[in-house]
């Protein structure tokens, strides 16, 4: 049976962030008159780097996109209680 690919916590927003920025590239190509199955796979890469570092807000976007996939889950750690510590080393 194929496992589906779910990815965890910060990699799945990297993943969507750099995911949305190269379809933007792809768009101002295609804006452009230019066939994007023509323009070599590195090339679309460095511009969506490129446009990813102008656009932090990309990240800020593909963080709600996670949650709403279910990707994420925000919610409280669970943190116990200090306990006070009898010294042993004395």
């Amino acid at each position: 049976m194929a496992r589906h690919f779910k990815p965890v916590g910060k990699y799945a927003v990297n993943v969507l962030a750099r995911l949305a920025a190269r379809n933007i590239i792809k768009e101002q190509l295609r804006d452009q008159g230019v066939r994007v199955s023509l323009v070599p796979t590195h090339q679309i890469h460095e511009q969506a780097q490129v446009y990813l570092a102008k656009h932090p807000e990309l990240y800020e976007q593909a963080l709600e996109r996670a949650k709403l996939m279910g990707w994420i889950d925000l919610r409280e750690p669970m943190v116990t209680p200090d306990h006070p510590r009898s010294e042993q080393n004395s």
